[in-house]
């Protein structure tokens, strides 16, 4: 394993090898299982593998979120040097990424950036192109790997490349979940070890949204699981939506397999998100 810190040295040594298929698995650090399962989905695939770990400024809207986002880049770096095949980590700073402005770029991807985390967290989709697209160019890869928790983001980076004509395949890579049904997040090393036996609930939740599907209606189904978190106050229910999987809008009828359910709560002043196949 090797580990770059500026994208011209990291550049360089690429040049060098000239991999046939390359994938890249971006990152904010904080690394758990989920994002080893992406690595190795990665290495099966590829001839190299990049891990980009950078926690991205420009897509949070809260200054105390980014402050209090788990950085452990040295327990990161260990938990990649025990995998098995040729991994170059690229863990820059801001500058090396952003130079001498550090501000997302404009970019409109109507309404899959209107809804769900887009309404909630102010231009956090503007930072999340912005930062993709720059490891794309810096990074070149063949493929790139995200996980489905963060499911529009998957759309949005998805619709980015389309937009942009970048030439990397997009791999989206299933849920990983805790034995407990919880899933995997760098943000659930911030819970408290009450919150934390609590969080599964999030999960359960969506079971019993799905198996409500047969009978009643989305808006029912939504009107549940608002007076479901009402009877849970530690809970703060941001929102619950059953949406299409292609435009990520609010459905009122439900489409085969062509749904999905998400969900946002704070946990204490922990913010987790989770959806489930609808």
């Amino acid at each position: 394993m090797k580990v770059f810190y500026h994208k011209n040295e990291l550049k360089a040594s690429k040049n060098k090898i000239l991999a046939k298929s390359t994938g890249l698995v971006p990152t904010m650090g904080a690394l758990h299982e989920g994002h080893i399962m992406l690595v190795k989905k990665a290495l099966e695939d590829n001839e190299l593998v990049l891990v980009s770990i950078f926690v991205n400024p420009t897509q949070f809207d809260s200054p105390n979120d980014l402050e209090n986002y788990p950085k452990t880049l040295e327990s990161d770096l260990q938990k990649l040097e025990k995998l098995k095949g040729k991994i170059w980590v690229y863990a820059p700073s801001a500058s090396d990424l952003y130079l001498e402005s550090i501000k997302a770029k404009p970019f409109n991807f109507g309404s899959l950036e209107s809804t769900m985390e887009g309404a909630n967290r102010k231009g956090h989709f503007q930072g999340v192109a912005t930062i993709v697209q720059k490891l794309f160019e810096v990074l070149e890869p063949t493929s790139a790997y995200f996980g489905e928790k963060d499911f529009q983001q998957l759309k949005i980076v998805t619709a980015l490349v389309e937009k942009e004509k970048i030439p990397v395949k997009i791999i989206p890579c299933p849920i990983i979940r805790h034995s407990d049904g919880l899933a995997m997040s760098s943000r659930n090393k911030l819970l408290n070890p009450k919150h934390r036996a609590m969080a599964p609930i999030i999960y359960q939740t969506l079971q019993k949204a799905l198996a409500l599907k047969e009978k009643y209606s989305p808006a029912q189904i939504e009107s549940w699981i608002i007076d479901f978190f009402q009877l849970h106050p530690e809970f703060e229910l941001e929102y619950f939506t059953i949406a299409d999987t292609e435009s990520l809008q609010k459905t009122s009828v439900l489409n085969g397999t062509k749904n999905r359910a998400f969900i946002a709560v704070k946990l204490g002043n922990i913010r987790l998100i989770d959806n489930i196949k609808f």
